[in-house]
């Protein structure tokens, strides 16, 4: 259960430009988490479900995504996966600042501090480059000092040079830089996650936030920019596309697995936010 997203302390030594850690199965345990650092992940093996802000999607073997700074992720494997044979991940985590002022102005870095700048939720990168960077990330592992920084520049300026990588919604919900309001929203988002398929009760993430229920719906708006209940039908909308697309389960079987009790009302905010219906939206985007 994903209740509390807390923030996750990442100990880059000081004198080291990045963190970068193997992965077995404990990689995909981590809870709803988030941090000031970005965080670069390829997935060497496993498959479940990514969660990014409030966007959600599948993952497999080969998934290469950046997260962007203070935007709450967890990667959840499926229940099928044999987690001790079938999981590994490889994680990069640093500092927004890794450039300082002096290389991030410098030509020859344009592209990486454009890709870093503009990356404000994450993306993941296009297939065609992701399934060639195994051996690239398993290398990095191995190398030190200069030849380990030249490395991540390296897969940077890949990523800013992949014309398929796909950016996650800039409207998902974020953790916001300030300290308190991390420690305040971070259970809130958590209970989004674990809960959008089921009963989500206002008063008891206002509860979690440590607020009345009008404090907490006047002070969510504010953060995010969308009232309470617009976030839980967004993670509703976005599960339900995923299935539509990657599944051939009912319509009807979908909407009541994404938390809709009502169709006529799932049909309605499903057109309204996709500007088509479940059936045409599956026709049109089912692989």
């Amino acid at each position: 259960m994903m209740r509390k997203a807390s923030p996750e302390y990442v100990q880059t030594p000081d004198d080291h430009a990045f963190l970068l850690r193997n992965f077995g199965a404990e990689a995909f345990d981590a809870p709803y988490h988030f941090h000031p650092e970005f965080e670069l992940t390829y997935v060497v093996q496993g498959e479940g479900k990514r969660y990014v802000g409030s966007h959600m999607e599948r993952f497999g073997a080969g998934d290469l995504v950046l997260v962007a700074p203070n935007v709450p992720h967890c990667w959840k494997l499926d229940a099928t996966i044999d987690t001790n044979a079938s999981a590994q991940a490889i994680v990069i985590q640093f500092s927004p600042d890794m450039l300082g002022n002096g290389l991030a102005t410098k030509k020859e870095l344009t592209d990486i501090h454009n890709l870093l700048v503009h990356t404000t939720v994450g993306f993941r990168s296009g297939a065609s480059l992701s399934h060639r960077m195994e051996s690239t990330f398993r290398n990095l592992a191995d190398k030190h000092g200069l030849y380990g920084f030249t490395g991540l520049l390296e897969i940077l300026q890949q990523l800013a040079e992949d014309g398929d990588r796909v950016a996650f919604s800039a409207d998902s919900i974020t953790v916001l830089p300030a300290v308190a309001d991390q420690q305040r929203m971070g259970p809130v988002l958590a209970y989004l996650v674990d809960q959008f398929r089921g009963k989500v009760s206002l008063k008891e993430a206002a509860s979690l936030a440590h607020m009345t229920p009008h404090a907490f719906c006047k002070y969510f708006k504010k953060a995010t920019r969308k009232t309470f209940m617009d976030a839980v039908m967004d993670y509703r909308i976005n599960h339900a596309t995923q299935q539509l697309v990657q599944t051939d389960k009912p319509i009807t079987e979908i909407a009541f697995e994404s938390g809709f009790a009502d169709m006529s009302f799932f049909y309605r905010a499903f057109k309204r936010r996709t500007k088509l219906s479940p059936l045409h939206y599956r026709r049109q985007f089912a692989i």
